[in-house]
């Protein structure tokens, strides 16, 4: 139940955030306001990220198979890892944006600009609302969310602008603020794109291996365990692979070895345990893992 109301969610936002693209793109050409095409371009990402969230979200539901034997959770994954690229792009592109309306500000009609931005805003308001807790349990709907962030703070911005120009004629604000917001999906993004990469690339998580290897030598009737390789599997899984060296045992007593092994590595958030029991079987053991 809990995986279809995030479908839900992610799909309704989906669509939320197409409608107040058209919106924005409109209110920017009628009142040509450059800060809401920006804007929109920015929602028009924001629209695409969600929907690419909701695509891996859907592929992750699906039952693992002989092909796909962890099962598709991945795809979530590389979600976050595409959407990470997607924000620095929009990142970028806003700078860029920035700087040109710094050097040349264009008069625009502040009072439509400001009707507009707050209809984004809480279109992005009731968006990140729906996704701020699935956002919490998942890298992939978090990536989504990140997006919605930012462009619910760009909002707030534009309205600022908005005001500003309004009152006071300041043109200079919205470059100013769009920078700021800027810099703030750019550092988002770094911690997304490290993340997703750190599970795409296999990494360790962080498990410290010579740690591992000690608790599992420590188990009476090992004699040393090698060959050892963690890597992630998803969010929350962690799995081990290792060669373990034993004395002359029955095959009960190997199982019982295994079963401590699993035991004892689930200390260091490892959960998926694969070994393989042996005696005197791989050459340089002691020297690698």
């Amino acid at each position: 139940m809990h995986g279809h109301t995030t479908g839900w969610k992610l799909a309704f936002s989906v669509v939320l955030n197409f409608t107040i693209t058209a919106v924005e793109i409109i209110g920017g050409l009628m009142s040509g306001s450059l800060a809401l095409l920006s804007d929109s371009f920015h929602n028009f990402n924001d629209a695409m990220a969600i929907s690419i969230s909701y695509v891996a979200f859907k592929i992750g539901e699906r039952e693992r198979n002989e092909r796909y034997t962890f099962g598709y959770k991945r795809a979530e994954i590389i979600a976050a890892f595409i959407n990470s690229l997607i924000l620095f792009a929009v990142s970028f592109y806003l700078i860029y944006e920035a700087y040109l309306r710094f050097k040349s500000p264009n008069p625009i009609q502040s009072e439509l600009m400001l009707v507009v931005a707050f209809v984004g805003l809480a279109a992005n308001l009731i968006t990140a609302l729906l996704l701020h807790r699935p956002s919490q349990e998942n890298m992939n709907i978090k990536s989504a969310y990140l997006h919605i962030v930012g462009d619910t703070v760009s909002s707030v911005a534009v309205i600022i602008g908005g005001f500003a120009i309004l009152w006071w004629n300041a043109l200079w604000i919205d470059p100013v603020i769009t920078v700021l917001i800027s810099l703030y999906l750019v550092y988002n993004a770094v911690k997304m794109l490290t993340a997703s990469m750190d599970i795409l690339m296999e990494s360790s998580s962080g498990v410290d291996i010579n740690a591992v290897k000690s608790e599992i030598e420590k188990i009476p009737g090992v004699v040393n365990a090698h060959h050892i390789h963690v890597w992630k599997i998803g969010e929350k899984g962690i799995a081990m692979e290792c060669h373990v060296e034993v004395v002359d045992m029955k095959v009960s007593e190997s199982e019982r070895i295994i079963d401590e092994i699993s035991a004892r590595v689930a200390r260091f958030g490892i959960n998926h345990v694969n070994v393989q029991v042996e005696r005197g079987r791989c050459r340089g053991k002691d020297r690698e893992f």
